[in-house]
């Protein structure tokens, strides 16, 4: 069964005080790509959360933000107090000059060096990772569950698709002999009514020869082979359990190839209405499976 790249997932608890909540977004892309948003504190652990996706995710555009809101903390951030009193002595100086001058110390603190964050204990640290890497576990099951329930609609899709393909091609393989005869038979005629113009006979082994060259010249059973056996591949890959994603992506390639083929090789109507149809179930599968995993 395939997956589709496209989900949402999350995941949140609180311990000891502490609140946590884990959202995980993606979207198709060709490789893995992670944006991973962590607290300040969890910076470090960065590398531990990425592998997590990775182990978990094939491919895609992955989203990663981590909230951990600590009631118990005296204050998010300390205070750099020596640092805020040479600011305010530097400030109070230029403000002499101007009477109306103001001095605002909210707007100080966001100044470089004036707070910075609260060092955690180790065990600590410890402690909110193993709840985080949880939290990211759960939040990773969510998404792929979601990505399984849009992977069963792409595949129904895609199995539309290849079902019409087969119809096609099938009437293709059908009308290629009739091609062949009604060449011979216009040939023969047009030759005929030339040569009683001429009052000439018509060479026989020179019409077949001609009716020969022509034949191959538009065989199409090749091509007809291959196509199907590339949709036998890719309805074998839409039932496995690997990352289909890339290999479907070429098998639909390689048919809109031969499709082309089939086109450029067969001179009749016919065909070429029906090459045209599949020709356009093949660029609809093309745009379905960039976002398969």
């Amino acid at each position: 069964m395939i997956l589709s790249m496209t989900g949402f997932g999350e995941a949140q608890a609180c311990e000891g005080g502490v609140s946590y909540r884990a959202e995980i977004r993606s979207v198709n892309n060709r490789y893995f790509k992670a944006s991973i948003k962590l607290p300040d504190h969890l910076q470090r652990f960065e590398v531990e959360i990425d592998k997590l996706l990775r182990a978990k995710l094939g491919r895609g555009s992955i989203s990663y933000s981590l909230r951990v809101k600590d009631d118990n903390a005296p204050a998010a951030y300390e205070i750099n107090e020596s640092g805020l009193k040479r600011y305010v002595a530097r400030l109070e100086q230029v403000a002499a000059g101007h009477k109306t001058a103001q001095i605002d110390l909210a707007s100080l603190l966001e100044l470089p060096g004036i707070c910075e964050p609260v060092e955690m204990d180790e065990s600590v640290l410890a402690a909110q990772l193993k709840m985080v890497t949880s939290l990211t576990n759960e939040a990773i099951k969510k998404l792929v569950d979601m990505r399984r329930v849009e992977g069963q609609a792409l595949e129904k899709d895609l199995a539309q698709h290849c079902s019409l393909i087969r119809d096609r091609v099938a009437q293709v393989a059908e009308r290629a002999p009739s091609v062949v005869e009604e060449y011979h038979k216009k040939l023969r005629q047009r030759v005929s009514q030339l040569m009683e113009a001429a009052n000439l006979t018509l060479d026989q082994d020179a019409l077949i020869r001609e009716v020969a060259i022509f034949a191959e010249r538009c065989d199409v059973n090749e091509e007809i082979s291959r196509l199907l056996s590339h949709l036998d591949q890719f309805a074998e890959l839409c039932a496995s359990k690997e990352e289909a994603g890339r290999k479907l992506d070429f098998l639909a390639q390689e048919m809109l190839r031969e499709a082309n083929t089939i086109g450029s090789k067969a001179s009749d109507a016919q065909i070429a209405r029906h090459v045209v149809e599949v020709k356009a179930a093949i660029d609809r599968i093309k745009e379905q499976v960039q976002n398969v995993e």
